[in-house]
């Protein structure tokens, strides 16, 4: 039910905008790969694995064509051509890379046309598997169904998987509906992914291949025992951003934080890397129908939420705009957005209010991340825990989808159990005892409420055209978003950017564009 009496045509302006801001950025995309692309590439052919020294294969592989020169071919191609030529497996491929004089490259033997045709079919394998997980995740979704609207989205980060195993089944006991397992500090900035189980994190866990297969695995034991599937999420953000998308579709995860500006702007990521690594790892997501989750919340840490919610408008549409080129359905992107501003201002709870209602009129089709208080939060935890309250009462009046939940130690220690649980049961109470109050509820036509949700857009209408006439490199160059400036030529992993050669070929780019063109 439209609320605010929004003008149409403003937002559709504000997506015509957005849609010319991307459309030069894909066109930069289209021509150049990066070493994780590849290395995502590689393991969807399935490269795993560490060398004797422990270096992950994917990296040891891609570095290998990438110190030939030759990485500008694309990854998939080298691979192939020596498994063919050579007539071996993968973990011959392997033993023979313990040679660091061996030089991938430099195999001969099998024909184009053999390569080519090897690697297609080698694709629709991989890709029917993963239509399998998709299909399997989706039975299970219908057998054991799903909590209501809000989704209940907590995080475990004790560092060791399993630990964060206990604390997520009972998490999942308590009523969470999503558990996200937060990442060791400065994983984003690895240009590798760690391998198997790990117990030593700092501030969050590994992200590995075989940490999302042990939660996944608790997480449905658990939630065949309490009859209610249990959502698992991780974070697809970082300088190995797209190989983490593959892992999450294979491991038949649920959600995964994608986002480029979070990565440029909070990170310190290379722009123009990003933007690429971004694009690959939102064409796997799509495919494996998988929800992303995007960063727009962050941008209200670091710049005044009253002054500049029209950035995080703004932000959500560009970031539409590149989900829809990658493939995603508008019911896959889970833009963010934030209850973050001063509680102790006149009316702030209004303007929450008109910015979140705002957001799910504009994107009515979209599962909205809606993240809790934090800037603002005290040591005083019955404060914080009554903030929380009403950042529960204002999700749910605006009819938000994924809501992570705000705890009322913020910014004191890691959460104990006692401190989830108590943040769940208010987010039941509250959302419990005004389940369809948003259905009764309309707001004053020229009200405080209308007036604010009108100017947010109006503000990010102008900040679109502003970013169309510069470029958004240019614009987040000078500091339009979340009040950061980033260089298209600084920040970490330009080095990793190729541009691609005539010749170029992942077999999954092209099967890709033929499934999303066809569905």
């Amino acid at each position: 039910m439209k609320k605010l009496d929004l003008d149409d045509k403003k937002i559709e302006k504000a997506r015509e905008l957005a849609g010319k801001i991307v459309s030069p950025v894909q066109e930069f995309i289209s021509s150049h790969t990066t070493v994780s692309v590849e290395r995502a590439v590689l393991r969807l052919f399935g490269v795993d694995g560490v060398n004797r020294d422990e270096i992950p294969m994917p990296n040891v592989i891609v570095d290998n064509i990438n110190n030939a020169g030759k990485l500008s071919k694309g990854a998939a191609w080298w691979l192939g051509k020596a498994l063919i030529s050579l007539d071996c497996t993968l973990p011959d491929i392997y033993e023979k890379l313990e040679d660091k004089k061996f030089d991938i490259t430099s195999v001969n033997g099998a024909s184009d046309e053999e390569v080519r045709e090897f690697l297609d079919t080698q694709a629709g394998e991989v890709l029917d598997e993963i239509t399998g997980k998709r299909e399997k995740r989706k039975s299970l979704k219908e057998k054991l169904g799903e909590g209501k609207e809000p989704l209940l989205y907590v995080i475990v980060a004790t560092g060791d998987i399993y630990g964060d195993v206990v604390q997520a089944q009972a998490a999942a006991l308590q009523g969470a509906d999503i558990i996200a397992v937060i990442r060791s500090t400065g994983q984003s900035l690895l240009d590798y992914v760690p391998y198997g189980a790990t117990t030593e994190g700092y501030g969050g866990t590994y992200a590995t291949q075989e940490n999302f297969r042990i939660m996944r695995q608790a997480l449905d034991r658990i939630g065949n025992e309490i009859g209610r599937y249990v959502r698992l999420v991780n974070y697809s953000s970082g300088l190995c951003m797209p190989e983490i998308a593959v892992m999450g579709a294979m491991e038949e995860l649920d959600m995964l934080l994608n986002d480029a500006m979070y990565g440029i702007l909070f990170r310190d990521i290379n722009m123009k890397r990003t933007f690429i690594d971004q694009y690959f790892s939102r064409r796997i997501i799509a495919f494996a129908g998988l929800i992303i989750n995007t960063g727009e919340d962050n941008y209200l840490t670091t710049s005044d939420a009253v002054e500049e919610a029209h950035t995080v408008l703004a932000s959500q549409f560009i970031n539409e705009q590149f989900a829809l080129r990658a493939g995603l359905k508008p019911s896959q992107m889970g833009l963010g957005h934030a209850f973050e501003m001063d509680p102790l201002i006149e009316n702030g709870f209004l303007m929450e209010l008109a910015q979140a209602q705002m957001a799910r009129e504009i994107f009515p089709e979209a599962p909205l991340k809606y993240m809790p208080p934090t800037k603002h939060k005290i040591g005083n935890i019955f404060f914080s825990h009554l903030l929380d309250g009403m950042f529960n009462l204002a999700s749910v009046m605006s009819n938000q989808s994924i809501h992570l939940l705000g705890m009322m130690t913020e910014a004191i220690h890691t959460p104990f159990l006692q401190d989830r649980f108590l943040s769940i049961e208010n987010a039941k109470y509250v959302m419990n005892n005004t389940r369809n109050l948003s259905d009764d509820i309309m707001f004053v036509k020229g009200g405080y409420i209308q007036e604010r949700a009108q100017k947010v857009l109006d503000e990010a209408v102008r900040m679109l055209e502003e970013v169309e006439q510069t470029g958004v490199m240019k614009a987040i160059e000078n500091k339009k978003f979340a009040s950061v400036s980033r260089s298209p030529g600084g920040g970490k992993g330009l080095e990793g950017v190729v541009a691609k050669a005539k010749d170029y070929y992942n077999p999954f780019e092209e099967k890709l564009f033929q499934f999303f063109n066809c569905r």
